[in-house]
């Protein structure tokens, strides 16, 4: 690519516009925003605890060995906007393994959001006991890492299954995350359909995980375009030298037939660049029809606004933990 063709491809902040707000409103709010005075809502919210709380079905499936969780409303939410609201979503997984989980749709600006999913689990009835079901109502932010209102810890020994069940329980502040944080990355994704067109635009990254024995890192970006499972096409950005956030503004265009768009994923991983040794990956991410969560949201607004850049930051998972989709 020319230099005349890399000007034109990339885009300015100031041009990512996003739902209300710009993306440099929203990835750098002012210190107010960020901290609550003892008056506002957040300290409200933390001297009467008061997070809200949830109602939920469970029901075993003795035919199928599946464990049939339902999500089906939450009311009187903690307002963690600053607007006084919230776009809260659900995740729901069984402990000991938090890779099998699944999200129900964002709710946009509501305290009080109707869900009405549910989510079906394949677990061996003699082995439920020893699980603890977690229901963890977040709120959705597309500029800044999702926000724990609180959760719903339901240890499954305690259960009778023997008949349906369903129940409201107060929302609990969630635990501190235990996994190592790698960072978080933000990009934006665009489609033109008519010419069959994507366009990622790697914007930056921050608070990477320290690789280098310095205490800093020389990340870079690789972007690849995967079908049927199958890497099929590879960019990568500059390297940016000694930092832990480092700024791209880097575009890249891969084609994609309409008739594919819904077959394709993208997987950005950031990497350490070593001179002398191998360059290791920090994290990954993953967006597609495919992908789950913040990957799948991402994509989808994409496809609702055709032509249109949309910009989301995304926290970056261990390498292995994210897999491509199977092929068809």
């Amino acid at each position: 690519m020319g230099k005349k063709s890399q000007a034109q491809a990339q885009v300015h902040l100031q041009e990512v516009k996003e739902l209300g707000r710009s993306y440099i409103d929203k990835v750098q709010p002012e210190v107010e925003e960020l901290e609550p005075t003892p008056s506002g809502p957040g300290q409200q919210v933390a001297e009467k605890n008061e997070l809200g709380r949830l109602q939920y079905s469970l029901d075993y499936d003795f035919q199928t060995g599946q464990l049939l969780v339902g999500i089906v409303q939450a009311e009187g939410l903690a307002a963690l906007d600053i607007g006084g609201s919230s776009d809260p979503y659900v995740r729901v997984y069984l402990l000991p393994d938090k890779r099998r989980r699944h999200e129900t749709r964002v709710h946009r600006q509501t305290l009080n959001p109707h869900f009405g999913e549910t989510f079906a689990f394949k677990v061996p009835y003699v082995e439920l006991g020893g699980r603890v079901l977690v229901m963890a109502v977040y709120d959705f932010d597309r500029f800044s890492r999702n926000d724990a209102i609180g959760e719903v810890r339901v240890p499954m020994s305690s259960v009778d299954l023997g008949r349906p069940v369903l129940a409201w329980r107060e929302l609990q502040a969630a635990p501190r995350e235990e996994q190592e944080k790698l960072g978080d990355i933000c990009f934006s994704l665009r489609y033109v359909p008519t010419a069959g067109k994507l366009t990622v635009i790697v914007l930056e990254a921050k608070n990477l995980k320290k690789m280098d024995v310095g205490g800093l890192s020389d990340p870079y970006v690789k972007v690849h375009l995967l079908q049927g499972g199958k890497k099929v096409r590879k960019k990568k950005t500059t390297i940016k030298k000694n930092t832990l956030n480092p700024y791209y503004n880097e575009a890249f265009s891969f084609e994609v037939p309409c008739d594919q768009v819904q077959k394709v994923q993208v997987e950005l991983t950031v990497l350490d660049y070593d001179k002398l040794g191998k360059n290791e990956a920090i994290g990954r991410v993953a967006v597609g029809a495919a992908a789950g969560g913040a990957g799948l949201r991402h994509w989808a607004d994409m496809l609702a606004n055709p032509r249109r850049p949309i910009a989301q930051w995304h926290s970056l998972r261990p390498p292995d933990r994210v897999r491509p989709p199977p092929a068809p």
